[in-house]
């Protein structure tokens, strides 16, 4: 007890790979004075666990890093800390059984060959060559991953332990945290054994984070968004003609990842490993009746191989050698999952210096680059990739228990499950209505979940196919496609309206409130009674968010940003706030109609507006429409002539049927993304990311170097301005097939890659496949020609001017 850490600068509740890969990244950047606490042995994730997969690819390239990051350490780390570790590069072989996910397959192949990582797709002759024994004749083809693998996760934990512990950071074993104080700046971390002062602590806490969020609360945390799973898998015993392969190849069986059924099968000494993520899956610790005991370490569920049932009959007809062996063991042990499956790991929402890093289901792959990630956040308070997709902040108030239990068991169940563009998955919806839902839905809208709020992605006619099974293509066509056209065209050639509930909205006040703000952005603010939009960003001058800035007053603003960023923003703003400013979050108490279109001054005279309807673009005003008091903001994101309606909740109802009484046809967000990538106007976390500077970004002329605040990264884009751009954003016109290009699709020059897509759509105005993407600056010259890569295939592509493709003047949006 005598040597027990009273001070720290960092302590880590928890104890598996993600816990002590961050304590092993802290000491190595020179934080020795660190403290893990762990309740009992270090384990990886939980203890039931016998093996980790690597890598699991998806869409985001933020999981992407992590897992290609952790490849690398995993090979040297043996060596790098002097510790045995068994580490199994197999490969492995992803199943598809349709054309759609043959696409898929093409997809990720370019993502990893942008990464440097090949994974080449196979025949199912080429698949049956890497794995004698499974059946192919029934698939349409697969994907090779060469170094995917297993790891043994108590050697890699304790590997990366000895790594800190030998670098000077120390672990408490057998030591449970039970609780946190605040004593002004720093944190007190209670234990049974005393109290460690620190000035960051990590929730790392496994499948016991909620718990240890709950601790949080009183320093404005959350109940964090997250819910226990059941997962089973099962060993067999020996196979004798797997003992053969193996001992004549001298190395393992690949891993079957069969992701249109749902289950891994793995080589397991000389047995095989069968894991299903079922349908019919199972939460535990969900209700008072079924509480989460104090300590669950080294124990398992029960049994539940009813469940299993159907995925053990389809891998016996897969692989025919499974059915020969008996089954050795049955492992059912808890994984805990976010809403969508990805880790929450970032800064814990609403809480200064504390940070999450748990729901890892796939904890072994991201377990070293989560590492990573984490010591970053916590040391710089920014990370090398963007990590939104895993950013904790990316769920709100919606995400409350019902919700985090029906979309985990929904994620679980559609583990491997393809994402198509224009599907909505159905689990955990309607959390967040606007006043005008139901009319919406009683004109055909077809609606998806922002934020928890529900927006129409478009307006869907009789005799439409709105089933889900519709909305399994990634092509551009479907039911949604001509009514798309139709909205278009009607706010092109007429008047629209768009109900836009969500829109994150802050109020800043107080004596400097100018001042502050312009020492935060990197351009200039707005004149009283005029927007303009504002660019934070983070120290090297990255985009770190972008906010429409609305001027009452000298010191008075009204701030505007993505219904997504709502929290993110808040933290963005208030943990740099000073004393005496006032900053307030009204998100949920106003909502947003936007009018657009060449009619459109003409429907609000009609309405009797009170207002200077001639004021020009990018002012605002107190109005009065239809006899409603709101305001009016003179600005489209569809780059037509427009305005958005700002009032409260309550007057919504009233103010739509007005408008749409008067003539205006109502769009959906499907026609909004059309219309403002025509424009080049760029989306946050899509095209507005921490990946790319704000030079990068094309947006100089929102930076101004010479004024005397010293904005946060205005050294690095002094730099850049002197050095030159390695980067620079493009818009292209696409010769594309039946697809529009997804968000980071690969952009070629001959044979070499050169860029990534940010996002893409048809184009209804120019009637052309865009693409907005961010290209070396040695090719982003007007009239390049470069090629993007769409599923697999390369479609010629032309770089354009700066500036919108339609109405590049603007024109039309000022008039």
């Amino acid at each position: 007890m005598s040597d027990f850490p009273t001070t720290a600068r960092v302590v880590i509740i928890g104890g598996g790979v993600v816990g002590t890969s961050t304590l092993y990244h802290l000491a190595k950047a020179g934080w020795t004075d660190c403290v893990l606490l762990e309740k009992n042995e270090l384990t990886a994730g939980s203890t039931w666990h016998a093996a980790g997969n690597c890598p699991n690819f998806s869409g985001s390239w933020a999981v992407m890093n992590m897992q290609r990051y952790g490849l690398g350490m995993y090979r040297t780390l043996a060596d790098d800390v002097d510790y045995p570790m068994n580490y199994h590069v197999t490969g492995s072989l992803r199943l598809a059984h349709s054309k759609e996910r043959m696409q898929e397959f093409e997809r990720v192949s370019g993502m990893g060959r942008y990464q440097g990582l090949e994974m080449p797709i196979l025949t199912p002759e080429e698949m049956k060559e890497h794995h004698p024994f499974m059946e192919t004749h029934d698939l349409a083809g697969g994907m090779w991953d060469p170094l995917d693998g297993d790891i043994d996760p108590a050697q890699l934990t304790q590997a990366m332990a000895k790594g800190a512990r030998d670098l000077g950071a120390r672990i408490e074993r057998f030591c449970p945290a039970n609780g946190v104080e605040r004593d002004g700046d720093e944190w007190i971390v209670k234990t049974d054994k005393g109290d460690i002062r620190c000035q960051y602590v990590a929730n790392c806490a496994g499948y016991y984070a909620q718990r240890v969020g709950e601790w949080f609360k009183p320093f404005g945390g959350r109940t964090v968004p997250m819910v226990t799973m059941s997962h089973q898998y099962f060993l067999t015993d020996e196979i004798p003609e797997v003992a053969a392969w193996t001992k004549e190849k001298g190395h393992k069986l690949p891993i079957i990842r069969d992701v249109d059924i749902s289950y891994y099968l793995r080589q397991d000494k000389n047995g095989l490993n069968l894991g299903p993520y079922e349908r019919n899956c199972k939460a535990h610790w969900i209700t008072p009746e079924d509480p989460m005991p104090e300590d669950f370490s080294f124990q398992l569920y029960p049994d539940d191989l009813e469940r299993l049932e159907f995925y053990i009959e389809d891998a016996m007809a897969r692989v025919p050698a499974l059915g020969t062996a008996g089954v050795g063991r049955n492992i059912n042990g808890p994984i805990p999952y976010a809403p969508d499956g990805l880790p929450l790991l970032g800064p814990m929402p609403g809480v200064k210096n504390a940070f999450e890093g748990h729901c890892f289901t796939f904890g072994i792959a991201q377990g070293g680059g989560a590492g990573k990630v984490l010591s970053e956040w916590i040391m710089h308070g920014e990370t090398e990739w963007d990590m939104w997709a895993t950013d904790p902040r990316r769920y709100t108030g919606y995400a409350d228990h019902d919700y985090s239990l029906a979309k985990a068991l929904e994620t679980y169940g559609h583990e491997y499950a393809m994402h198509f563009p224009h599907h909505e998955w159905p689990a955990g919806r309607n959390k967040k209505l606007s006043p005008i839902d139901a009319n919406l839905r009683a004109v055909g809208g077809q609606m998806g979940a922002y934020n928890g709020w529900e927006r129409a992605n478009w307006f869907a006619k009789d005799g439409d196919d709105t089933s889900d099974a519709a909305t399994h293509t990634w092509d551009r066509s479907g039911p949604w496609a001509p009514r798309i056209k139709a909205e278009v065209e009607a706010v092109r050639d007429g008047v629209g309206v768009l109900d836009l509930p969500g829109f994150s909205r802050f109020e800043l006040s107080g004596n400097g409130a100018a001042e502050w703000l312009r020492g935060r952005i990197a351009g200039a603010l707005p004149k009283a009674g005029r927007m303009t939009l504002g660019y934070f960003p983070d120290s090297r001058g990255r985009i770190l968010t972008e906010m429409s800035l609305i001027r009452h007053g000298e010191d008075h603003f009204t701030l505007i940003t993505a219904a997504t960023a709502q929290w993110h923003d808040w933290d963005v703003l208030n943990n740099a706030l000073p004393k005496g400013l006032h900053l307030t979050d009204h998100t949920d108490e106003f909502s947003t109609l936007i009018v657009s279109g060449p009619k459109s001054r003409d429907l609000f005279k009609e309405l009797n507006t009170q207002a200077d309807l001639s004021l020009g673009w990018l002012t605002h005003q107190d109005a009065v429409v239809a006899g409603i008091a709101c305001r009016l903001v003179r600005v489209s994101f569809a780059g037509e002539l427009g305005w958005e309606v700002h009032a409260p909740m309550a007057d919504v109802p009233a103010l739509f049927d007005a408008i749409t009484g008067a003539g205006a046809v109502p769009f959906g967000m499907y026609a909004l993304n059309s219309m403002r990538i025509e424009k080049g106007y760029r989306a946050w976390k899509g095209d507005l990311s921490t990946d790319y500077s704000m030079f990068e970004g094309g947006l100089d002329r929102f930076i101004k170097l010479d004024k005397p605040q010293d904005f946060p990264g205005k050294a690095a884009l002094q730099n850049e301005k002197q050095q030159g751009s390695k980067k620079r954003f493009v818009t292209l016109i696409v010769d594309a097939g039946d697809q529009d290009a997804p968000y980071m699709s690969t952009i070629w020059n001959g044979d070499e890659v050169v860029g990534e897509t940010t996002s893409g759509a048809w184009g209804y105005r120019i009637n052309a496949s865009i693409a907005l993407g961010v290209v070396r600056t040695s090719v982003s010259v007007p009239g390049t020609q470069l090629e993007v890569e769409i599923y697999g295939k390369r479609y010629p592509a032309t770089v354009q001017e700066d500036q919108p493709l339609w109405d590049p003047a603007n024109d039309r949006l000022r008039a």
